[in-house]
């Protein structure tokens, strides 16, 4: 109970806010507020009471605010150290440590009696009295294994059924399990354990692996018909007192075989086993407990584990009914340690939840049908103990005394309760056949089972510690398997992810994180601790990257690729290009000015190792694709695939998965489909877009054509307007011939001079060009019509001194024709300057004498 009040108790803790955002949200609440205050107060109320109860200061509500959570946990501190000071010495004192050690008392001094604890503490029906009972437990019991004539089969292999005799068979046992002695015959596998032995002799014999792993009596529950007896409602038959009658202790053949024809001779009874899995690595069936309506059986299944076959004979009788509570790992049990298989079972945990009972517990049903209280306390005792004490024989008793009785309530209360009818009791008996058809399956140890480990413990750990825990588990699962061992008995969980949080550097460290230090710990310390070290080793990534690096996702640099960059995204994987020596790369022509409908020839495609080709054009813009050209289905698929960006897409290659090239034309794969999604276009669709292109080009058209008609008629104005002009030239000149001179005045009209209409029309020219030419229609300028005198100016006249730049220009010009000279300065020397060093001054450019 008290177990059960804490479990509930953390539960309830757990699911409260958590200190931060959410609580500080729920607190703005006034009722949340109210109930939290007064919940805390009954909670301060309760641990001062507790702390008076054992002499401990209690004043834990009147402190002050500042300092009084300190002051508070400082109390239940030392509170909690007398508590549990007081506990153990308690304990010292049951296990008979301490009995020796007498306090001094005074002459006529009496000892009030002293009771041990709560729970072991025993009420007598007056009420007035109370007993002690002793620890019982197992710190030096022999290992029951050693006495078992077949090993145990710790190996890391599947479980093959113990099956070799199949009584009431609908369906012979396949050949494999009858001949299963033949494997005594075989000397070439003694060396090898069972279950890998029978494999390779599956392998040689050519049978099937189905009849290895399959329910020996599958074929006989699947048509299995519940009689109208079963169906009806029964008399419950009342129990017998446990004082009148019969307990039978069976720990040889000969009575084993007595009790087996006993219970084929009835048509119901009920079973109960006890297990013992600390110092086992797959566990013991330490006991068995079968109760008939006159008689109750305990049968030691440690001595005769290899003879528990026999009651195959009842257990798998369909006629007979067989009892059970909880039978979910009962059933695993037998087929593991003793080959026995159930058939017509009746399980009331499966009754209750149909019933919807407040508890499924056997200690509830037991209250509410039989009105008895069943003592619990030896519940987890260690079942290995030889002899039996008597009280554990009780208990072990009690579980199956009642339970016929309980079988005959429940069935009556299911048929009550559907009025009558018997589909809810036949809904009962389907699930236990289900229950029944359970088969047994060993651990078997994977290099990812640490990881379902680490889920269920919702811990989140650094490379370094994944691996320590990885290296830890693998070592713990080896050694429990050895020395057969439970994995909790070797290294418990949190001993383990405490080591894998802690990553300690000494061997010291290690024993400090176990309290207390389990046996094979302290022995294997320093290979532990080289395990914690080459965890440490491990560089410092995230785990998601570390898992994908195992997984082979990220690419390996080959050294004879040469077309390999580690940084390269936009390619495939390096074991898709071809394998080629240095000096047969193949080379790629690059293109600088390149269409956008270019493509690359299949040749080209199969060679080069590069998937996309660099292109460089001029005036290179950023591509923005427009939404508004988009389909539906397009703008979706976009948005999906956007939603699902890669965080670590920089450590993967862009087409890493390996695509067959007959499913890419295969109608009915997926691959087919997903190509061809861009594909799914409407027609009318296309053809709006089409529409919509046609429109903008028509319009882009007509406003060139307007464009170039202002242009024309802007310069026509101007012309006409130029004509009517003179310029001052023109009146100076007929001013000289008239003899007179005019002032600089008013212009008057004149013939019109070239250079100045020239440099004007330039002017005008220039602001008219505001809209930059398409990118589509644009054509590179050619400068061979272009007029470079406006840069030169008048001509110079010639110097006469000497200027040896200058003739050696000329010199220079001596050596070309004429026609190479216009073509060479008109062509690839216009608009440029001389490169490199200037030549003046230097003595070897001067002219020959």
């Amino acid at each position: 109970y008290g177990l059960g009040a804490v479990l509930s108790a953390t539960k309830a803790s757990a699911g409260l806010p958590q200190t931060g955002d959410e609580y500080d949200f729920y607190r703005s609440f006034p009722g949340f507020q109210e109930f939290c205050e007064s919940q805390g107060d009954k909670l301060l109320h309760c641990m001062s009471q507790i702390m008076q109860h054992h002499g401990c200061r209690s004043h834990i509500r009147d402190r002050n605010k500042l300092t009084g959570v300190e002051e508070r946990f400082d109390l239940v501190v030392d509170s909690n150290d007398v508590i549990l000071e007081r506990a153990g010495i308690l304990l010292d004192e049951a296990d008979g440590v301490n009995r020796s050690q007498k306090p001094i008392m005074p002459a006529g001094f009496q000892p009030p009696k002293i009771v041990v604890s709560s729970w072991n503490r025993k009420g007598s029906s007056s009420g007035s009295r109370s007993e002690t009972f002793r620890l019982l437990h197992a710190k030096n019991v022999a290992r029951p294994q050693l006495k078992f004539k077949e090993k145990v089969d710790n190996s890391n292999t599947p479980f093959v059924p113990k099956i070799f005799i199949k009584p009431n068979a609908l369906k012979p046992l396949p050949s494999y399990f009858s001949n299963k002695q033949i494997r005594k015959e075989r000397p070439e596998d003694l060396d090898v354990p069972a279950a890998l032995a029978d494999f390779i002799h599956q392998q040689r014999t050519q049978e099937h692996v189905e009849d290895m792993f399959a329910h020996p009596y599958q074929y006989e529950l699947d048509h299995l018909t519940i009689a109208e007896s079963l169906l009806s409602k029964p008399e419950p038959q009342m129990y017998k007192p446990m004082a009148e009658t019969k307990l039978s202790f069976i720990d040889s053949l000969e009575d084993l075989v007595a009790l087996n024809e006993k219970l084929c001779r009835l048509s119901e009874f009920a079973v109960d086993l006890e297990h013992h899995s600390y110092r086992s690595f797959l566990g013991l069936t330490c006991l068995m407990q079968i109760s008939t309506r006159e008689e109750d059986f305990i049968i030691d299944t440690l001595e005769l584990r290899s003879e528990m076959y026999i009651l195959n004979e009842a257990f798998t009788d369909p006629t007979i009914v067989k009892v059970f509570h909880g039978a979910d790992s009962d059933i695993e049990w037998l087929q593991r340690d003793f080959g026995l298989y159930v058939v017509n079972l009746f399980d009331t945990h499966q009754a209750s939840r149909a019933l919807n009972l407040a508890r499924h517990s056997l200690d509830h049903l037991l209250r509410q049908f039989c009105d008895v209280n069943s003592d619990k306390r030896y519940q987890l005792a260690d079942w290995r103990i030889r002899p039996l004490p008597d009280e554990m024989i009780e208990y072990a008793r009690a579980d199956t005394h009642y339970l016929l009785y309980i079988y005959d309530s429940m069935r009556a209360q299911l048929l009550e309760s559907n009025h009558g009818q018997p589909g809810l009791l036949q809904s009962v008996w389907n699930k236990s056949k289900d229950v029944s058809l359970k088969k047994y399956v060993k651990p078997i140890y994977t290099e990812e089972s640490y990881l379902d480990l680490q889920r269920k413990q919702k811990r989140s750990f650094n490379t370094q510690q994944l691996t320590t825990f990885r290296l830890l588990y693998a070592w713990r699962d080896k050694l429990a398997r050895q020395e057969d061992e439970s994995t909790g008995y070797v290294l418990p969980t949190h001993m383990m992810i405490k080591i894998s949080e802690e990553l300690p550097k000494e061997p010291q460290g290690i024993i400090a994180c176990c309290n207390p230090v389990p046996p094979l710990v302290r022995q294997q310390v320093n290979e532990l601790h080289l395990l914690v070290q080459q965890g440490r080793e491990m560089p410092l990534l995230k785990a998601e990257i570390a898992a994908q690096k195992k997984k082979g996702l990220t690419p390996i640099k080959k050294a004879e690729d040469t077309l390999f960059g580690p940084h390269d995204t936009s390619r495939g994987s390096e074991s898709d290009n071809p394998q080629l020596a240095a000096d047969e790369v193949p080379v790629k022509q690059g293109i600088l000015f390149s269409d956008k409908d270019h493509r690359m020839d299949v040749d080209e495609q199969k060679i080069s190792g590069l998937l996309a080709p660099a292109r460089i054009t001029l005036f290179q813009e950023l591509e923005t694709p427009d939404e508004m050209s988009l389909s539906v289905a397009q703008m979706k698929a976009r948005r999906i695939i956007e939603s699902f960006e890669n965080p670590f897409r920089m450590y993967l290659p862009s087409t890493g998965a390996h695509v067959n090239k007959n499913s890419k034309f295969d109608p009915s794969s997926k691959i087919f489909e997903i190509s061809k999604r861009w594909k799914l276009q409407s027609t009318e669709q296309q053809q709006k877009e089409l529409e919509v292109k046609k429109k903008s080009k028509e319009e882009a058209k007509q406003q060139a054509k307007k464009l170039t008609e202002e242009r024309t008629k802007a310069k026509q104005s101007y012309q006409e307007s130029v004509q009517n002009i003179t310029t001052v030239r023109q009146q100076a000149a007929e001013s000289k011939d008239g003899g007179k001179k005019r002032p600089r005045g008013a212009n008057e009209v004149g013939e019109v001079t070239p250079k100045p209409t020239k440099r004007q029309m330039k002017s005008t020219d220039k602001p008219q060009k505001t809209e930059p030419p398409s990118e589509e229609s644009f054509k590179p300028f050619d400068y061979a019509q272009s007029d470079l005198k406006v840069f030169d100016g008048s001509k110079a006249k010639d110097n006469t001194q000497f200027d040896p730049n200058r003739q050696g220009q000329d010199f220079r010009k001596k050596k070309f024709p004429q026609g190479k000279k216009n073509s060479l300065s008109a062509g690839n020397k216009s608009m440029s300057y001389l490169s490199g060093k200037l030549d003046r001054g230097f003595r070897h450019n001067w002219p020959k004498r």
